[in-house]
């Protein structure tokens, strides 16, 4: 009922005339000025209050868990982070918590999400909190801002929903759904492109619920004005001022400039086992998936026959060497393309390279040693 009627406000109020900022602020409020109306005054935000998805970190929407929850949203799907929240508000349920926890520990409770320097950046934050504020997130955009691992839109996010305070929230979804309603063919991948929307939108968003407002355009992204496909314009609060739904340019818009190539990597892993044992090995503190453990492994791809003297293994020391499938796995700047194999070691022998791995139990791989889901492929047959 509400949007038919705001669709009839909007027929009557020359839709086609709208200049830019007028069909942002229509977003919000009708043009018309209509007191019988107080239901549909702000569309947006009714539909938000009536459509949203209950989600963990929507309960109870204090700093630490919406801060918590944006940093495991970024480049990851909603549905894959529910578990993690709720896992790692049980063990880590505040400020303090995080500060104070063990690197492994954490690594553990963040195995899988991927992206981890999310968590480091998290921990990281969480010092800084509480040595200069306290232990609570500070409640000011600038001072969120300045946190590690906090950009424009985690910082505007935060400052919203938590704090109320007057600040845009622009992410991917909202990248995609403002450029749709003004059929704005920037290439969304700019962040001159990103910046001239918050800009925009800060100067036109409602001063009070601005969390239902930055959630509202978030959520028209995720479940209306989708990605990858076609938009449910009958769906939409915005379908009567959207300009391209009125042209039908949906395929073309937002417009997204071409990502540059990603680096292809060969790798050999080796899963080895000795009894009940298997063998795994610490990185690097910096780099590509820093502090973590992964299973042996090195550059290229090798033959069975190669497979002992690249990782260290006396010949006595091997009992067989099996071809495991090959695996692939895409982090956003690099490919790794991975030949496994599956090592039987003999009890016993010795190792021709010290300090290259270890031998741990594989229950203990399971609780204790956080692996990237890199090696998903493999550490699944441990």
């Amino acid at each position: 009922m509400t949007k038919h009627l705001y669709d009839r406000i909007q027929v009557l109020e020359r839709e086609d005339e709208l200049d830019r900022q007028q069909r942002l602020k229509a977003m919000a409020r009708p043009l018309l000025e209509n007191p019988i109306l107080n239901e549909m005054a702000e569309p947006l935000m009714a539909w938000y209050r009536n459509h949203k998805r209950d989600l963990p970190w929507r309960r109870n929407p204090d700093a630490y868990r919406v801060w918590v929850s944006e940093i495991m949203l970024q480049q990851t799907r909603v549905e894959a982070v529910k578990p993690y929240f709720e896992r790692f508000m049980a063990a880590l349920p505040t400020v303090q918590a995080l500060a104070a926890v063990e690197d492994d520990r954490l690594m553990k409770l963040w195995e899988g999400l991927g992206y981890y320097t999310r968590a480091r950046n998290l921990k990281k934050a969480a010092l800084m909190i509480t040595e200069r504020h306290g232990g609570e997130l500070p409640g000011s955009y600038e001072a969120l801002l300045a946190l590690p691992g906090i950009g424009s839109y985690t910082a505007g996010a935060i400052a919203s929903i938590a704090f109320g305070l007057p600040v845009p929230a622009v992410d991917g979804n909202v990248l995609r759904v403002i450029s749709r309603v003004l059929a704005d063919r920037e290439d969304i991948r700019q962040p001159s492109v990103k910046a001239r929307m918050e800009r925009e939108l800060k100067e036109i968003m409602p001063r009070e619920r601005t969390s239902q407002y930055n959630q509202g355009l978030i959520e028209v992204g995720a479940i209306v004005c989708v990605p990858g496909g076609e938009p449910r314009c009958g769906e939409c609060p915005m379908e009567s001022i959207c300009l391209t739904r009125r042209q039908g340019l949906w395929k073309e818009i937002p417009v997204r400039g071409a990502l540059k190539k990603r680096k292809v990597e060969e790798l050999t892993v080796c899963l080895i086992r000795r009894g009940e044992e298997v063998a795994i090995h610490k990185r690097p503190d910096t780099g590509l998936l820093a502090s973590l453990y992964e299973l042996p492994n090195v550059p290229g791809h090798l033959e069975p026959d190669q497979v002992p003297g690249a990782f260290g293994l006396s010949a006595d020391l091997v009992e067989a060497v099996e071809p495991l499938p090959a695996a692939k796995h895409i982090f956003s700047h690099v490919e790794w393309h991975m030949a496994g194999y599956a090592v039987s070691l003999r009890e016993g022998g010795e190792m021709n390279r010290e300090g290259a791995f270890f031998f741990v139990e594989r229950s203990a791989v399971k609780g204790e040693y956080p692996l990237p889901g890199a090696f998903k492929a493999y550490t699944k047959l441990i």
